[in-house]
């Protein structure tokens, strides 16, 4: 929620699930009732002076989504990045919890402090299960178990990552739509996300080849110090980085890496959650030496986001700065959660439920593009389209140009009266300062709903479009 919105990321991130909506309810109650208290007292004649970067950080526009299923219990969410309830793995971590928890020795070493960088046992398991994605033996594969590192679920990991190695006014490059939370953390960093282009095949190669030479032709390449990537089933498309463009992307981040190196983030939360086939190779398989590419992954998508546990396999010589950024932090991530994760490895627990998932999870995405076939096709043949994804939550559907998709749109209203809300597709696109923003997109999710809530809420928004596309004098063709 693997989900700018241009600020930090907000824990009530989540759309449609009761205790994101209570929470939010809370919030903005506790709000009215400091605002009311506060106007019946003098008012202070002093204020907190904010950095630069607290200045930056704004509230997230999600929230006024929150707000509106608060309001509306029978909406259908196709917004949430959540995943699904009824798969959570509550038996299975009971039975493991029972285990550790009734063993003296274990239940000591795991509610103890652990060690900041992640427990042992669990990096071991990690690098076991990077080796057994790429289909490579231990010895074959790239780096090893001492650089992984475990955080506070990959979100953490992106934020140290750039904490590491950004200055203000420092240049990430990414996809064009992106991950929006993390683009809006770059953007409150004070960084400058520029953004290249990505078609069926993800991030185009030649567009990050002429943008890196266009910062060298006007001698700011040294500004250029990460290039981002969303490279499995891709927030918020759904798009998969074709294997084949890796180690050309590779190549060309090397050959620009003049003065310094700049950081590849392979984003692969959605990594496991691949519905038919093998997924493709990670970039870290031709990153031979361990010196480009952070290759982050998080048990949030493919186990449970409770646990609140990322890790990354990150380039050697970024380790010790990474492990001493998060000590100043937190001295490490959950270490009970960590003995959990690591035993459900063990055990197969974590295999046998990635597997469970996948099977769910393609028989709503099925049923999302199936009923999109039915009731938002046929609305407007070749100009309505949206993508099929090999895995993943994420369905991208792209409108007639001139729909406006965003919160002040016709099309908004219409959704909220019809009882369904998806994400606008504006939200997605990161904050570059020379592109123009396309209105016409909407992401939608099957995550959280269930599949006859899917189906529903695809026919509630092809209602709405049709009305707007009535409106708008978009006629079937």
């Amino acid at each position: 929620m693997r989900g700018g919105f241009w600020g930090v990321r907000l824990c009530c991130i989540g759309i449609g699930g009761e205790v994101d909506a209570l929470r939010c309810k809370q919030r903005v109650m506790r709000s009215w009732n400091y605002g009311r208290s506060w106007k019946m007292s003098e008012q202070p004649s002093k204020k907190f002076g904010f950095s630069s970067r607290g200045r930056r950080s704004v509230d997230q526009p999600i929230s006024y989504l929150i707000a509106k299923a608060v309001e509306n219990p029978d909406l259908i969410s196709l917004a949430a990045g959540l995943v699904d309830y009824e798969t959570l793995p509550g038996e299975e971590s009971l039975e493991i919890l029972k285990d550790i928890l009734g063993d003296k020795k274990r239940s000591e070493a795991a509610l103890q402090y652990g060690m900041t960088e992640g427990s042992g046992e669990l990096r071991d398991e990690l690098y076991k299960h990077f080796c057994e994605l790429e289909g490579m033996s231990e010895a074959e594969f790239t780096g090893s178990a001492k650089d992984i590192v475990v955080s506070t679920g990959s979100q953490q990991l992106l934020h140290m990552l750039a904490d590491l190695v950004l200055d203000e006014g420092d240049v990430v490059i990414s996809s064009w739509p992106s991950y929006f939370v993390f683009t809006g953390v770059l953007s409150a960093m004070g960084s400058t996300v520029r953004s290249v282009d990505i078609d069926e095949g993800g991030m185009k190669p030649e567009e990050l080849d002429k943008m890196l030479a266009s910062y060298e032709a006007t001698g700011q390449l040294d500004r250029v110090k990460m290039v981002y990537l969303v490279s499995y089933h891709q927030n918020p498309t759904g798009i998969t980085l074709a294997e084949e463009r890796k180690p050309e992307i590779l190549e060309i981040v090397k050959k620009y890496s003049k003065n310094h190196k700049i950081l590849i983030i392979e984003d692969a939360a959605y990594r496991e959650l691949t519905y038919g086939g093998k997924a493709p190779a990670s970039m870290k398989v031709w990153d031979k030496d361990n010196e480009y590419v952070a290759l982050l992954q998080t048990f949030s998508k493919p186990f449970a986001p409770g646990y609140k546990t990322g890790y990354g396999l990150i380039p050697t010589d970024l380790i010790d700065g990474l492990i001493l950024n998060k000590g100043g932090r937190d001295f490490g991530s959950s270490n009970l959660a960590q003995h959990v994760l690591a035993e459900a490895m063990r055990r197969g627990v974590f295999k046998k439920h990635v597997e469970k998932l996948c099977a769910k999870y393609a028989e709503k995405r099925d049923a999302m593009l199936e009923a999109l076939e039915k009731y938002v096709g046929p609305l407007a043949p070749n100009e309505i389209e949206w993508t099929n994804p090999s895995g993943g939550l994420y369905v991208w559907l792209t409108l007639p140009e001139g729909i406006d998709t965003g919160k002040d749109g016709k099309l908004f209203a219409k959704k909220l009266e019809k009882g369904v809300i998806g994400v606008p597709g504006v939200y997605c696109y990161p904050d570059d300062p020379a592109r123009e923003i396309p209105v016409n997109k909407i992401r939608l999710s099957f995550g959280t709903p269930t599949k006859e809530q899917v189906v529903e809420g695809i026919k509630r928004l092809g209602e709405a479009i049709a009305h707007v596309l009535e409106e708008e004098g978009v006629a079937k063709k």
